[in-house]
């Protein structure tokens, strides 16, 4: 069951010469659902909404008495849980951990012991034309999913087991280096935090922690609402040429930041569409204040501020975005943050417009380098991608 397909666009050179790539089921490769023992007294749980981007963000330690009956996988060192649910999401982890407890995954996971390279089984599940193949078995439109009978009869690319090494340890090398730049990112941010904490007076006061050393004795800072700081402009409206909504050249704001440009002709009237550079959205959810500039549609879900000195607007924003907003939003099911609690919420300001620009470049400084750190990780991550597509072969001609 090979062709001249089964090659990929590039190869080691030791290996150019080599045969086609075979083309084998997933349950040849590796086995799906491995018999479990009886579950140990007590485990740690890895349920659905432990595991992002193939790092283990969470986990639970419960008895086996109290466990949900989902709990059923019982790991080994070096296999590989696959997310059946949402598989688009590609939230798999590679379970190499040494630790004095046990480890079981949630039946949400498909569970894959390789019979030979563990590390290049974890990364060949990630190929877009292995994804592609698993979305296309998925059923249910809220919840897609895939049962572990489906995924097993998927067909994988697999060469000789000294080509998968050396494409595993060519491709985990490349993992290390993005680890090691989201680290950063995670430091940066981390850093910021804990710095806004410090330039920001603690609340119930006045005066900052940490002060630039020319404005040490500038006395106290101001204690302003955001009705005194920015205009709201919730109702303004301006004409927008039925050109524009067609074109799809105003980019559109939900709740949650920007969603795409229009591309499709729009008439709602809940949507407001502003002609403001440097204005600052407030939404509902993380991050709750974000700038946008230019002509923008942004739905009701969302708020419009106008500031008059940008320096005020990012230390708006920033403030905004590092404090909890839980007791200004209204409702049980859905709470929201209307305009009548946003304008009553206290922001510290300093009285010196000096001072105002000094704070606000301070942490513009930061947010360069964490974009730039966030570039250098996507770009990685880009990479990454594109090798994959060149080290694994395409299986659109499997005979």
């Amino acid at each position: 069951m090979t062709n001249v397909r089964n090659v990929p666009k590039l190869r080691f050179p030791e290996f150019r010469e080599a045969l086609p790539w075979s083309i084998k089921q997933l349950k040849q490769v590796c086995a799906v659902n491995p018999a479990t023992s009886e579950l140990p007294e007590v485990f740690a749980y890895i349920d659905l909404e432990s595991v992002e981007a193939g790092e283990l963000k969470a986990k639970k330690i419960i008895s086996r008495e109290e466990s949900p009956s989902r709990a059923q996988r019982l790991l080994n060192y070096g296999d590989v849980i696959f997310q059946i649910v949402r598989p688009y999401q590609r939230n798999n982890f590679y379970f190499r951990i040494h630790d004095d407890i046990k480890y079981v995954a949630s039946t949400g996971y498909a569970q894959l012991r390789a019979f030979e390279s563990k590390d290049f089984l974890f990364q060949a599940i990630h190929t877009d034309d292995f994804v592609e193949k698993v979305i296309a078995k998925c059923t249910g439109s809220s919840y897609p999913a895939i049962n572990s009978s489906d995924l097993a009869e998927i067909s994988v690319a697999i060469p000789k087991p000294i080509e998968q090494h050396k494409i595993a340890d060519c491709l985990a090398s490349l993992d290390e280096l993005i680890t090691l730049e989201a680290q950063k990112l995670a430091a940066l941010k981390t850093h910021k935090k804990g710095l806004m904490q410090q330039l920001f007076p603690a609340e119930g006061e006045t005066v900052p922690k940490l002060r630039f050393p020319e404005f040490r004795d500038a006395g106290e800072w101001d204690i302003k609402t955001l009705s005194e700081l920015a205009e709201n402009l919730d109702n303004r409206r301006i004409p927008v040429t039925e050109s524009d909504r067609v074109k799809g050249a105003i980019p559109y704001y939900g709740a949650s930041g920007i969603v795409d440009y229009i591309h499709d002709f729009i008439f709602d009237e809940e949507l407001l569409c502003i002609s403001e550079d440097g204005a600052n959205l407030v939404a509902r959810s993380t991050p709750i204040a974000f700038s946008i500039s230019g002509k923008t549609w942004v739905n009701n879900h969302a708020h419009v501020l106008k500031f008059e000195r940008r320096c005020v607007q990012k230390i708006v924003e920033d403030y905004l975005n590092s404090i909890s907003l839980e007791d200004y939003l209204t409702g049980m099911a859905q709470p929201k943050l209307n305009r009548a609690m946003l304008d009553t919420i206290p922001v510290p300001i300093p009285r010196d417009e000096c001072e105002q620009q000094k704070v606000a470049d301070c942490l513009s400084s930061l947010d360069d380098l964490i974009d730039a750190q966030s570039q250098k990780l996507a770009a990685l991550k880009v990479h990454k991608k594109g090798l994959m597509q060149q080290l694994f072969p395409s299986m659109e001609a499997e005979v």
